[in-house]
């Protein structure tokens, strides 16, 4: 669902019989909610932080989708929308690495992260497991051995992360910085 509204505002964007001004302001709405580009230490921030989140999802991206079967019957989803969370994964954490289209990419990534967070609460996993180290012997066994045990923690740093990334923009290190700095 949060994929098709993406697509249609993407679409009523680009498509959009609007003034040249607004135009322009359409087109900057792809890099982020912030039309600024930072530079010096601000800007390397941004950099970091959107191409570490963009490798970790390249990381999450790659198995699911070489694995979709496998994933949707887990999750008990279906496959498109396994393979929909997946690609955007994939391609949000290019875009996100390179700063391309940062806006766009955030957000698909963002809702497949709340949807996670959605699945856990609905298991009702804590926020924040108990240290594993903690845990009283045989309570909790990885399939290591003893392991994290879940929680929606990661998934809500990745939310906090995308927002961030979203909100701030990409910064001047940016492809966005290149094509839409005025």
């Amino acid at each position: 669902m949060i994929y098709k509204f993406a697509l249609g505002v993407a679409i009523a964007f680009l498509f959009a019989k609007v003034s040249p001004h607004q135009a322009e302001l359409s087109l900057k709405v792809f890099s982020s909610l912030n039309p600024v580009f930072p530079a010096g230490l601000p800007g390397w921030a941004l950099l970091f932080l959107r191409a570490g989140v963009g490798g970790l999802f390249l990381l999450h991206g790659y198995p699911k989708i070489t694995h979709l079967r496998e994933w949707s019957a887990a999750l008990k989803m279906p496959l498109f929308l396994c393979f929909l969370s997946a690609a955007s994964m994939l391609a949000g954490g290019v875009c996100l690495i390179v700063g391309l289209l940062t806006l766009l990419a955030s957000l698909p990534i963002l809702g497949s992260m709340l949807f996670a967070i959605y699945l856990d609460l609905s298991h009702r996993l804590p926020l924040v497991a108990s240290d594993p180290y903690l845990i009283p012997k045989g309570q909790y066994e990885g399939p290591n051995g003893k392991g994290e045990p879940p929680s929606w923690e990661k998934a809500f740093m990745y939310c906090l992360m995308l927002v961030a990334i979203a909100v701030l923009g990409p910064g001047a290190y940016s492809l966005d910085a290149l094509i839409f700095r005025g």
